[in-house]
């Protein structure tokens, strides 16, 4: 399959903003994690991933809006855009647009509060587009909308309909989404530890996050280097099982991914890895594999939620800027949080601590959620 140009990222976390200082704080193993402070409630953890203020408060909007509109324009600028093009592709990944509360419950979502998606006017104009110069999609695919998203604009220009795609997401800490995860027990009182044999569950993160898609030759027509290439992913909605995750799946994703992009071997695997325990452990046992049947011996692995918690809708933001960063500058990052190694099987190496790679060329980066949502994604040096 013909690869894209990934023209440009995008990212606000709790580590700051802009790709660099997630990527610097990543390689450094910052656990960006504070007190629950945005709202009260009876939950099993308190300890979450919050960004400043300071860092999405040039956008406007909502809380969740700012952080979608910060992250927009960063990967723009990164792009060497300065608007989106006519006859784009905007692709939102979100939970929802808007809910009332009417009857509900007292922690039910209202408009124009931290739960609803970016507006679509508001978004076009924060890219210097004006309603109706781009086709606008809203995707919800639980926590791998994001990738889901990247999927799909990746087809929408391979099928010819545009040479650029926007897409744009963000998480913001309100009491909907952390009941929820509150409810199934999956939330770590003491933070995230990926694939530590004490991890316990995942902290709930929020930030923004964005990728300019183009076509390799809109790329090279306007002289424009790309971070990296999306050359291949692969989407697979498996219903076995509801919340769990499933490692036959997990497996036959990713090698769907590696077949769509004609590659054998990668050399870095950025994990979904939340810190729980069924998921960790279903997901090293997926990897380790496809490691094995591909012949790939200890393929590193690692993961970001130990350092910004999870992103939900938009987790697999800080997945892609990790990968892009491991191509370009040839180090592996570690894991934050991760002291006590888990068990893992043969062909599995999990990252502790950031190392320089002997090789990157290729990485694989996964993205798992609810419902049996899982898409994985190849991201490839520019120059293969």
């Amino acid at each position: 399959m013909t690869a894209l140009a990934l023209a440009g990222t995008g990212l606000v976390t709790a580590l700051g903003s802009g790709p660099q200082a997630f990527w610097d704080g990543l390689r450094r193993g910052a656990r960006a994690f504070g007190p629950l402070t945005a709202f009260e409630g009876e939950f099993r953890s308190r300890t979450v991933a919050a960004v400043r203020p300071a860092d999405c408060r040039a956008a406007p909007g909502h809380r969740k809006e700012r952080l979608a509109l910060t992250a927009a324009r960063q990967a723009l600028r990164a792009a060497g855009l300065h608007r989106l093009p006519e006859g784009a592709l905007v692709v939102i990944v979100s939970q929802a647009l808007e809910l009332s509360t009417g009857t509900h419950a007292p922690h039910a979502p209202v408009p124009g509060r931290d739960f609803a998606g970016p507006d679509p006017d508001a978004l076009l104009a924060a890219c210097g587009s004006t309603p109706g110069a781009a086709a606008v999609v809203h995707l919800s695919h639980a926590c791998a909308s994001a990738a889901f998203g990247a999927v799909f604009a990746r087809e929408w220009l391979l099928s010819g309909l545009g040479t650029t795609a926007l897409v744009v997401g963000a998480s913001a800490l309100n009491p909907y989404e952390y009941d929820s995860m509150d409810v199934v027990r999956t939330l770590s009182p003491a933070g995230a530890r990926p694939f530590d044999t004490r991890r316990d569950g995942l902290t709930v993160g929020e930030g923004g996050g964005a990728l300019v898609l183009e076509t390799r030759q809109s790329a090279l027509d306007r002289g424009h280097r790309p971070q990296a290439l999306l050359s291949g992913a692969a989407c697979l909605v498996d219903s076995t099982r509801a919340v769990a995750s499933e490692p036959a799946a997990i497996r036959d994703c990713m090698l769907a991914a590696l077949e769509d992009a004609g590659v054998g071997r990668v050399d870095y695997v950025h994990a979904h890895a939340t810190g729980t325990s069924q998921g960790d452990a279903a997901e090293v046992a997926a990897v380790g594999e496809v490691s094995r049947a591909l012949g790939w011996g200890a393929v590193p692995v690692s993961s970001h939620k130990g350092a910004v918690g999870h992103l939900l809708h938009a987790s697999a933001f800080p997945g892609v800027v990790a990968a892009t960063c491991f191509l370009r500058e040839a180090w592996l990052p570690g894991t934050p949080g991760l002291r006590s190694l888990m068990e893992v099987p043969d062909g599995v190496r999990p990252v502790i601590t950031a190392v320089p790679a002997p090789r990157a060329q290729h990485a694989l980066v996964n993205s798992f959620g609810f419902s049996g949502n899982n898409a994985a994604l190849v991201v490839s040096a520019v120059g293969r």
